[in-house]
């Protein structure tokens, strides 16, 4: 959707989301989306409740609320269509989110670290992601995989499942929750000349390090593929 808009594309404004994809979605990607809507600058991004979402308030004894829809025949300022039928998988290409490509026109650009995790994927559903192609396979002898779980429950959760087992005996390295490279914080860290794809929100000139690295951004799935074999490759292949 930035590919399409832009950085500013949504300054200032409200991102509301509709369409079979929304409404099928489960409450992280649901979380995501929204939260990833200032990426395009936008004020807020919102979504109609859908059953899953409905359904996630009644587990945590959440009640005494209105559910709250657009109004009928609204008149949106603007309206983007996308047909995710067929869509590849999308990757963001240094040194901006909206420099938006499929991931077939950046496959076999080599990595040298791969990280999975942060606000944007590191939740239960990330982590499975990941851990399906992950799963009695190696990473490639060139390349560091960082597996950070998005939150201490998460990363319980991750362990009692066995997905943290499986990240270990591929070879990632399994760090403490929180945000770890992704704002060139602790762990992770790029160095002049590295490469990283990341599932973090942001790829902006030294984001993760000396500005003389590079940081791609891609879903689990693609993120875990490519660190299996130390290039950009997508994970249906």
């Amino acid at each position: 959707m930035i590919g399409e808009i832009g950085t500013y594309g949504a300054t200032y404004k409200s991102l509301e989301f509709h369409g079979s994809t929304i409404e099928n979605m489960d409450v992280a990607g649901r979380m995501t989306i929204c939260n990833m809507a200032i990426e395009s600058g936008a004020k807020n991004g919102i979504m109609e409740p859908n059953k899953a979402t409905l359904q996630y308030l009644k587990d945590r004894n959440v009640a005494g609320f209105d559910v709250v829809t657009s109004d009928p025949n609204y008149d949106y300022e603007k309206e983007y269509f996308f047909d995710m039928d067929d869509m590849e998988p999308q990757v963001a290409c240094p040194h901006n989110v909206d420099n938006v490509k499929p991931v077939s026109s950046v496959a076999g650009k080599t990595i040298t670290q791969a990280f999975i995790g942060s606000c944007t994927n590191g939740r239960m559903e990330d982590l499975v992601a990941a851990a399906e192609v992950l799963e009695g396979k190696q990473v490639h002898p060139d390349v560091r995989l960082l597996v950070i779980p998005a939150s201490a429950e998460i990363y319980r959760k991750a362990m009692h499942s066995g997905l943290i087992d499986i990240f270990m005996d591929s070879g990632a390295i399994i760090c403490n929750p929180g945000c770890g490279p992704c704002l060139g914080g602790h762990m992770g860290v790029l160095a002049a000349g590295e490469v990283c794809i990341a599932t973090t929100n942001r790829n902006f000139l030294g984001r993760m390090g000396d500005p003389e690295s590079e940081v791609y951004l891609a879903n689990p799935a693609v993120v875990a593929s490519s660190a299996l074999s130390g290039e950009i490759n997508d994970p249906r292949d």
